[in-house]
């Protein structure tokens, strides 16, 4: 179990180390606070707008972080040799690559995090036609980025500690301090027909898409045993825009009897699961945490099944 935990903590710092990882993160939550700025004029569904841009945003971002991650922690380990460094060691190929899942869902974590409260922060910055942008609230998210990079820099300056790294922990802990004091120490006016105020019912929103990450961490893993990034890249996206159309492409026939279409629908990820934006809108009372639980077995079960694949591709991989 030692091995274990060394392994997933070694894989998560290598990953927060890596500068994309650290480019994405602060590109997608400073891209989520300006689609809150603009001037929608959408008769009413402003909120609507915003919260379903952020969303797909944290779901994009997602997306390049876990495939970059999947790719950095894995596969550029095996062409470098030091895969077979510390397989050499009384550590087993299954948990090798399972430490280094782990180290990967912790990382995607982090920046699912970041970017809900940066989703939150854009749900109360949101206004319609008679509002206005919320000024100081923009400063205050974009002062505590700035800050955050202000205490990398001194770390890797005085103390020499690793720039990324520390950006990366104190990115989370500003972003988090400057929602505390826009939700607090700010006001947005109130205009005629909306109500600036945060909606937290994006925290399960949020959550259903961490999973969705998940489900594509497990493929980009079992990608990285045999290819490099590119590929990776190429197929992740295959089976994301697939999944987005499971339902008409497979789901139909699938109902209908179809044998291809039953198993088509059960190995393709089906992510409308984990898209429920539109519920938020919708008033209904369905949307709450009994149907994460359900989405969070799904996900163990998927996983569970592209885990074992990838564990079956890497146990004869050559890594010399």
């Amino acid at each position: 179990m030692r091995q274990f935990i060394t392994i997933a903590v070694n894989a998560f710092m290598e990953l927060v180390r890596q500068p994309v990882f650290l480019l994405l993160m602060t590109a997608s939550a400073l891209f989520e606070i300006f689609l809150a700025t603009p001037y929608y004029f959408a008769f009413g569904d402003e909120p609507k707008l915003v919260k379903n841009s952020v969303l797909a945003v944290m779901l994009l971002a997602g997306l390049f972080g876990a495939v970059l991650s999947a790719s950095a922690s894995l596969a550029r380990e095996i062409r470098a040799g030091t895969a077979l460094a510390v397989l050499s060691k009384p550590v087993g190929r299954a948990q090798f690559l399972l430490a280094k899942y782990a180290g990967l869902v912790v990382a995607l974590t982090v920046l699912t995090y970041v970017n809900l409260v940066a989703a939150l922060v854009a749900s109360r910055m949101t206004f319609d036609a008679y509002g206005s942008t919320d000024l100081p609230a923009v400063g205050i998210f974009a002062g505590g980025v700035v800050v955050a990079y202000g205490l990398a820099g001194f770390s890797n300056f005085f103390l020499r500690r690793p720039f990324v790294s520390d950006a990366v922990f104190a990115l989370m802990i500003m972003v988090t301090v400057a929602a505390f004091l826009i939700f607090q120490f700010t006001t947005q006016m109130e205009s005629m027909n909306t109500l600036a105020a945060v909606d937290w019912r994006l925290v399960p929103a949020a959550i259903l898409i961490l999973f969705a990450l998940w489900i594509l961490a497990a493929l980009a893993l079992a990608c990285s045993t045999r290819f490099d990034m590119i590929p990776t890249l190429t197929i992740c996206s295959a089976f994301f825009l697939v999944g987005l159309m499971s339902d008409y492409l497979f789901g139909r026939p699938a109902d209908k009897g179809s044998w291809w279409g039953t198993v088509l629908y059960t190995v393709i990820p089906n992510w409308q699961n984990f898209w429920l934006a539109d519920a938020l809108e919708t008033g209904k009372s369905t949307f709450h945490w009994g149907y994460v639980g359900k989405a969070f077995a799904y996900l163990v079960c998927y996983v569970g099944a592209a885990l074992a694949v990838s564990v079956t591709m890497f146990e004869d991989r050559e890594l010399s």
